[in-house]
């Protein structure tokens, strides 16, 4: 049996496809191709479900919106490839098979006699068996293809539920994390404010470092005694949380809860930080009133400062921790074990900051051990009285390593940045310690 279709139907199906793409459109050819806009995400399923949501547009999870134009294309496609391209009436003929038919077409492996046929169909029988082969090794390439993709549309799946129950999971942990802040709600604005307060005092000292001869003595005046006041002021209010006793390095009176630890170790290790920074307030009004303006040594001393403060907040924690974990209540031999392995990591770390503690004092005793030393009258002569950076005469000049000689705040500032010679590019400058000549502190908190 037969049956036979006749019509345009590629055409039709083209047709009405474009023309549902491009209504609203005016007909000017802007279409509403979500290819055209950045973002094509429907606010429901980003409310509903935003993780999944932004996977799918990402990619990982294989966009809805990629996948639906792709299919889109394939469909308009296809009819056009079938017709070939032609614009006249096609037919489409559909076969019945028979029973006796089909149970010669159930062997597939079954091949007729060469032998048996004549010669001129010979090799149009062999060219079919080839072709057998040649299908045969595409099928199993295929199957290859379809498992790495199937494999792949688990991974996918696997990653959708993990969204999906993260998605879950979320309004709950914002609500208990909501429920903990209010619990500690002074806890944590103090901190903040103590951040706030060390963040901006450390803006301010790198500003007025940075004008040399031209800083405000009242803004470091100032300063001075707003950061002094304000420790004080903070000590005074929780005198009573077991915060003085670290500062000699003593342990809490009592063993004190994990976040009552976290409070106890940040608060003082930022203030400490600000009792740093006074003394370095001091230096600089030190430094700006006295003769010759001795920047190199300036810098020299903020770094020493600095690294000071850097191996007493090594040591600060470390008094808290011991009492928190030397807790009889979970065993004499497990809280022995946990005070004896924190005490070990935390030796390594104390010995570091003592070299680079006194690597900085070496700096400061040893005038050639930083990057030169003062030139003499005649080395001066010999290279000219010009100072290269500023084309200025020399005001006490530096001899650098590689022998060229510069004037000492051109060259100390040039070091705050740079480690090689202007000229040369020879390294002169040590990489065994960081500078800290314009006047910043480290910003890091000390938790262990």
């Amino acid at each position: 049996m037969e049956i036979c279709g006749e019509g345009n139907s590629g055409e039709i199906y083209r047709n009405s496809s474009l023309g549902s793409s491009s209504v609203g459109g005016g007909g000017d050819g802007y279409s509403n191709n979500p290819r055209r806009y950045g973002i094509n995400i429907a606010a429901s399923n980003l409310i509903h479900a935003p993780l999944t949501t932004l996977l799918e547009y990402s990619g990982i999870l294989g966009g809805s919106t990629s996948s639906y134009s792709q299919e889109r294309e394939q469909l308009i496609s296809s009819p056009s490839t079938a017709t070939g391209g032609g614009g006249g009436h096609q037919e489409v003929t559909i076969r019945i098979i028979g029973s006796a038919e089909n149970d010669h077409d159930d062997e597939p492996n079954a091949s007729p006699n060469v032998e048996a046929l004549p010669y001129g169909q010979r090799g149009g029988v062999v060219e079919g068996n080839a072709n057998t082969e040649s299908s045969i090794s595409d099928g199993s390439s295929g199957i290859a293809t379809d498992s790495s993709s199937s494999s792949s549309s688990y991974q996918r799946y696997d990653i959708q539920n993990l969204a999906r129950w993260i998605e879950h999971v979320l309004p709950f942990s914002l609500l208990l994390l909501l429920v903990f802040v209010r619990q500690h709600l002074q806890g944590f604005c103090a901190a903040l404010w103590i951040a706030a307060v060390l963040f901006k005092s450390n803006d301010i000292l790198r500003r007025q470092t940075a004008l040399k001869g031209e800083r405000k003595k009242s803004v470091l005046l100032g300063m001075t005694v707003v950061l002094i006041l304000h420790v004080m002021s903070i000590y005074w209010w929780y005198r009573n949380a077991d915060l003085l006793y670290p500062l000699v390095l003593l342990p809490p009176s009592t063993i004190p809860p994990f976040w009552h630890v976290l409070f106890i170790i940040i608060v003082n290790d930022a203030l400490v930080r600000q009792v740093a920074m006074v003394f370095k307030c001091m230096l600089l009004l030190f430094y700006k009133n006295s003769r010759g303006h001795n920047y190199r040594k300036q810098g020299q001393m903020l770094t020493l400062v600095e690294y000071f403060l850097l191996l007493y907040r090594a040591l600060l924690p470390t008094p808290v921790w011991y009492r928190f974990f030397l807790n009889r209540e979970y065993g004499s031999f497990f809280s022995s074990l946990v005070t004896g392995l924190y005490l070990t990591f935390k030796l390594t770390t104390v010995l570091r900051k003592v070299q680079l503690f006194f690597t900085a004092l070496r700096t400061l005793s040893h005038k050639e051990m930083y990057y030169g030393s003062y030139a003499t009258s005649e080395q001066v002569n010999a290279v000219g009285d010009l100072c290269a950076i500023c084309q200025e005469k020399m005001h006490a000049p530096i001899l650098l390593r590689c022998k060229h000689i510069f004037c000492e705040d051109c060259v100390s500032e040039w070091f705050d940045r740079e480690r090689t010679c202007p000229l040369c590019r020879a390294l002169v400058k040590s990489a065994d310690i960081k500078s800290y000549s314009d006047g910043s502190t480290s910003l890091f908190f000390q938790l262990f």
